[in-house]
């Protein structure tokens, strides 16, 4: 837990982050439903003009803000710099692009400070939805200033669950009863949405990188969730290689009962 001058810091981060995004958002809808450029990315995983024109302005903002801080962004060339910097900024600059081309109102903007490997400050907007959701290390989460508190389900039988079809509906997971609660395009808001007790678990295959994960990973868990990873472990980012295996989100309770299983849910590959 940080002493009070560490939290008045790490609150001023979170304020930075915040602002970033909030600047972000206005950026991405002006390209929200009028047709972007769209191009197809070597994993098959399309990026707009609305991402770069994002991640472009984040990069400036963020960056002359903190210069010493490394970058991470999913459209931005990955470089071994980072590694050696003790902050980070980590970025999707708008994760859930499928939902933004096809006019959805799910996708987000997902900015995340991580100090060593964890995140410390976190901001995630969905600009459609008009949600900001904040959190900082030992400080709390919030969703549009009201404190989030991890709802506490206990069991899998019922358990609203989103995340692909496969996993929910084939498998021990669906042996055990829970219930499908859709397929949220963005994978951060699809973790946030644990944090209020919109879906009770929330799963992603093992292709995730930290820009889907690290600011959803820190609200979540000021909320008084967890993120883990198929061993039951909490994820470690800015690593040389920013990629996931299988993850869970939950509360703490139903993580108990989700941990042995999830090595066995069955993922769908990635067209």
């Amino acid at each position: 837990m940080p002493d009070a001058n560490a939290l008045s810091s790490l609150k001023g981060e979170m304020s930075l982050l915040e602002r970033a995004a909030r600047d972000a958002g206005q950026v991405a809808m002006r390209y929200f439903n009028r047709d972007p450029q769209v191009w197809t990315k070597g994993n098959d995983s399309p990026v707009t003009e609305a991402d770069l024109a994002v991640d472009k302005m984040l990069h400036v903002e963020l960056l002359g803000a903190r210069p010493d801080y490394g970058w991470l962004s999913e459209e931005t060339d990955d470089n071994e710099d980072r590694l050696d910097k003790d902050r980070v900024f980590v970025v999707d600059p708008i994760d859930g692009t499928r939902a933004f081309i096809d006019g959805g109102d799910e996708w987000t903007i997902s900015v995340a400070l991580v100090e060593g490997t964890r995140p410390i400050a976190a901001a995630l907007y969905a600009p459609v939805r008009d949600e900001m959701y904040l959190a900082c290390e030992g400080g709390g989460a919030t969703l549009n200033g009201k404190e989030l508190i991890c709802p506490e389900v206990e069991h899998l039988q019922g358990a609203l669950t989103a995340g692909p079809r496969p996993a929910i509906h084939k498998g021990p997971l669906a042996k055990a009863g829970v219930k499908g609660a859709g397929y949220v395009r963005s994978l951060a808001y699809r973790i946030a949405m644990v944090s209020t007790g919109a879906v009770d678990l929330a799963l992603a295959r093992g292709d995730a990188n930290d820009w889907d994960l690290a600011a959803a990973d820190l609200i979540l868990t000021e909320a008084g969730g967890c993120l883990l990873d198929e061993e039951g472990q909490m994820l470690s980012y800015n690593k040389p290689h920013p990629s996931h295996a299988a993850l869970f989100a939950a509360s703490k309770s139903l993580s108990k009962e989700v941990e042995p299983l999830i090595k066995y849910v069955h993922f769908p590959q990635r067209r």
